[in-house]
């Protein structure tokens, strides 16, 4: 099979290191999904221009509302190798979500280490179950914007939405080509992400997050696999992290981050804490 290419312009201890803000810098695949439509009012995705298809990824999830998501980060470290998981739902209009995250044995220094709640929302993450001195019945609120990554990884999660809009920074595509995925037709998109034009092109919500991530990573370069399906909606993206380990030997360390959706269309309710509920004595580190 011929492959095309477009680029853009022409249409244990080693693990808790890469702890940030208490979940880890880390992902892998994941498989699931629901079937899509009846076929009526679908376009066919790999006959347009796949720059144009994947800048649009967000946008059509926007229309599309509400979704149930899966996700996997993972990562190697002396010899190490840990993925957090993640399941919940999305709503993409509202650009909110609640996750529940499981972290893998001994990733927070503990074998018992209850699930995360996590709530996403434009410019902000709330964490509960967070540990480190945290009350459980408190949230932990972080300002994405504030992070070197914008929460592309911190949470052990990369928000659905910035993974999305990533894909507005896409250039250097292949179209891999058509498979079926859960039961599902998905066009296969191969290509490189640059997190400086993402920000740009993205949605206000987004822009301060990504803004923060193109300034925090050491590689603007994100290599993504993307697949959507024939009515343009993203239903699985692949992305490839590289930042900067902190301590005396620093050392270039790659995230890969997984977000599977299915069930579109599912209604999604997430209700932020109250300022009482919010955390805001020291959190122990290590």
């Amino acid at each position: 099979m011929a492959v095309q290419q477009y680029r853009y312009g022409d249409g244990a201890r080693a693990a808790r290191a890469l702890a940030v803000a208490g979940v880890i810098a880390v992902t892998a695949g994941c498989v699931g999904g629901s079937g899509g439509g009846d076929g009526s009012g679908q376009r066919a995705v790999a006959a347009e221009r796949p720059l144009d298809v994947l800048g649009q990824a967000a946008d059509v999830l926007a229309r599309a509302g509400g979704a149930e998501a899966r996700t996997s980060m993972e990562t190697a470290a002396g010899g190490t190798r840990v993925t957090i998981r993640g399941q919940g739902t999305y709503d993409f209009r509202k650009q909110v979500g609640r996750l529940k995250v499981v972290l893998p044995t001994d990733a927070a220094g503990a074998d018992d280490h209850r699930p995360i709640t996590e709530l996403l929302a434009p410019g902000a993450l709330y964490m509960k179950n967070r540990g480190a001195g945290v009350p459980d019945d408190k949230w932990v609120r972080i300002d994405t914007t504030a992070l070197k990554d914008g929460n592309l990884v911190t949470g052990g999660v990369t928000d659905p939405m910035a993974a999305a809009e990533l894909l507005r920074g896409a250039g250097d595509v292949t179209y891999a080509g058509k498979s079926e995925l859960a039961g599902v037709t998905v066009h296969h998109y191969r290509g490189v992400a640059d997190l400086n034009r993402a920000a740009r092109a993205a949605s206000p919500q987004s822009r301060g997050a990504l803004g923060a991530a193109a300034n925090g990573f050491s590689k603007d370069a994100v290599p993504f696999d993307a697949y959507l399906d024939e009515e343009g909606r993203l239903r699985k993206v692949r992305h490839r992290f590289t930042f900067a380990s902190e301590g005396p030997e620093a050392k270039e360390v790659t995230v890969v981050s997984t977000l599977l959706l299915y069930g579109f269309g599912v209604p999604v309710t997430v209700t932020l804490p109250d300022d009482d509920d919010i955390y805001t004595g020291e959190i122990r580190q290590g």
